[in-house]
């Protein structure tokens, strides 16, 4: 009786140890819950407890006994403790392996912002302030607040942020995401001056910066960057004003689209119709190319150029040719 008692007593523990490796074994080799990728923020400081609870809210994990093979397989193998903080994207269809090789690897989702080759400050502030994305503790502070926060309390902020698409990961702040910005302008800025072209009107990087801006706003066309940098540039040794028309605008408070002859006539520091030299700052952020052709300019002799109003530009060596253009793309005369 006892021999039996004990024999039956093993085998039931034999058949418990089968079921319980063949339950082990279907979740390590089936796919996870989730039949559509989907996306978990790890906190800081989550212990891999509530990692796994999270897990099994979101039906990654389906069962609670599920929760408990993954956490001690992850504990035997020393990745309960090497879990990345961070927002990553599930994949459908992986198995737990693959699951915790991700949350070790930090792979986590990168989110991408574009500032727009041309764009004012404000419009760069206003893609930073409503990105869903990024930690925001900038909000409602003023241009100089910012830069003060960016570490620089002495400088415009016009101008002053690289025109790219930045990738960053959820809960990334605003402030980091704009010193990024700042440092690829500095960066790209710098070493374009280092290899400037000789003879030029202007004389130090922020100058560059400034005929830059100018440039950008002129033309959409890339070859005509040069001659549009070619005609400034010459106008600053000759003296002459530039006259360009988006410094006019950026210097009228409530611009409708249209630029009046009282516009051109009222004094501001950006009228330069009015004032000789160059902006006090720049008027947009400027490109990369704009800011190459700031520092080459053509070596024509165009003094003026005036717009067709297909986005190029008809260029002219003197008064008389220009004037000739005026009327005939501006006043529709022949």
């Amino acid at each position: 009786m006892f021999l039996r008692l004990f024999y039956g007593i093993v085998l039931a523990v034999l058949l418990a140890l089968a079921v319980l490796a063949a339950d082990v074994t279907r979740f390590f080799t089936q796919p996870l819950g989730n039949t559509q990728p989907e996306l978990i923020e790890v906190a800081p400081g989550t212990s891999f407890r509530g990692l796994v609870h999270q897990l099994r809210r979101e039906q990654i994990i389906r069962w609670p006994r599920d929760e408990r093979y993954l956490s001690l397989y992850a504990r035997l193998t020393g990745q309960a403790t090497s879990i990345k903080s961070g927002e990553y994207r599930i994949p459908a269809k992986q198995d737990p392996r693959q699951l915790l090789a991700l949350l070790v690897s930090g792979k986590i989702r990168q989110h991408r912002l574009t500032l727009v080759e041309g764009w004012r400050f404000k419009q760069i502030m206003n893609a930073v302030n409503h990105d869903p994305a990024l930690k925001h503790t900038l909000r409602g502070k003023t241009s100089a607040q910012i830069m003060a926060a960016l570490g620089h309390p002495n400088q415009k902020a016009e101008g002053r942020f690289m025109p790219d698409t930045y990738m960053f990961p959820r809960g990334e702040s605003d402030v980091a995401f704009l010193k990024r910005s700042y440092n690829a302008m500095q960066r790209f800025l710098h070493k374009a001056w280092a290899n400037r072209a000789d003879n030029l009107a202007i004389h130090t990087p922020y100058q560059a910066l400034i005929m830059a801006s100018l440039i950008e706003k002129e033309t959409a066309v890339p070859s005509e960057r040069e001659r549009i940098s070619g005609v400034f540039n010459r106008r600053l040794k000759k003296g002459m004003r530039l006259q360009t028309d988006p410094s006019v605008i950026y210097g009228i408070p409530n611009y409708d689209g249209h630029i009046h002859k009282s516009d051109l006539e009222r004094d501001t520091p950006y009228n330069t119709y009015t004032r000789a030299g160059l902006p006090p700052t720049p008027i947009a952020s400027p490109s990369r190319a704009s800011i190459r052709a700031a520092l080459h300019p053509d070596k024509g002799t165009a003094l003026y150029f005036v717009s067709r109003g297909n986005g190029t530009h008809v260029f002219s060596d003197t008064l008389a040719e220009q004037n000739r253009a005026v009327r005939k793309y501006q006043l529709g005369g022949s």
